[in-house]
């Protein structure tokens, strides 16, 4: 039986460690590491070359999407996303992934990937497969399929139109999503935000801020800072490196 050299790469502990527990009974999978970031990541499959990786979607910068981004051209092992939520991946990566795993995790499930990836192997397809979906993401195609955002809400969870959405911060591991007056925390970074939403309508504009362009009704200088003021009055940040790319899109908007 070959041996499939597998990385396990999630920033929560319980997470990589429920990972282990579904893939111990598979005796051909041998976990070579685990990383609890995308730094780590990179690193591991630049160094080890796996086989296989199990690769969470929201982490730290650089998140799953940032990952591949910067492995894409060298030997890209299978791909196994995991997702806690995101119903874009669930669309997108249906069909251009190898396969996607919903978390909370389940054993049927994650044994039919398993066996994807067997099949997948055997038939020699599996580089083929990952490079495909490395050049969907350099192309940012998926970026342009969110409509929706996904909130918890005291009574569950909210589906938001991006075209609701005021501006979003960044929150540590989470982000803030501004909708007038309300701040909805997801824990999804900015990065993938960033890159899920597109730069049509929504621009980041310091490393802790992304604007619905669309919302901004003046730019101002504040004390040799430069800052967007919104509809609702709201202002937020523009970095020195983005002013003229700021300028730019809100000449385009004329």
């Amino acid at each position: 039986m070959k041996e499939i050299r597998t990385i396990i790469i999630d920033d929560e502990p319980l997470a990589r460690r429920g990972l282990r527990q579904l893939i111990e009974p598979h005796a051909d999978l041998k976990v070579v590491a685990e990383a609890r970031n995308g730094v780590e990541a990179i690193a591991f499959v630049r160094s080890m070359k796996p086989d296989l990786m199990f690769l969470d979607v929201q982490m730290p910068e650089p998140d799953g999407f940032g990952v591949l981004k910067q492995i894409w051209s060298e030997a890209m092992p299978i791909v196994v996303f995991v997702t806690a939520y995101d119903e874009f991946a669930v669309r997108a990566f249906d069909a251009h992934a190898l396969d996607y795993l919903v978390k909370p995790l389940q054993r049927d499930r994650f044994n039919d990937a398993v066996d994807r990836v067997r099949n997948q192997i055997r038939s020699n397809e599996a580089m083929l497969m990952s490079r495909r979906l490395a050049s969907l993401l350099e192309e940012k195609t998926i970026a342009s399929a969110l409509q929706r955002v996904v909130v918890p809400s005291s009574s569950g969870e909210l589906l938001l139109d991006v075209a609701e959405i005021d501006w979003i911060e960044a929150d540590d591991y989470y982000s803030a999503v501004h909708v007038g007056l309300r701040r909805h925390l997801i824990r999804e970074s900015l990065a993938s935000l960033e890159h899920r939403l597109g730069s049509d309508r929504f621009l980041r504009t310091h490393r802790s801020a992304i604007v619905n362009m669309d919302r901004v009704c003046e730019l101002r200088m504040e004390s040799g800072e430069m800052v967007l003021v919104l509809r609702n009055g709201q202002r937020v940040p523009v970095s020195r490196r983005r002013r003229e790319c700021v300028r730019e899109h809100l000449r385009r908007l004329r």
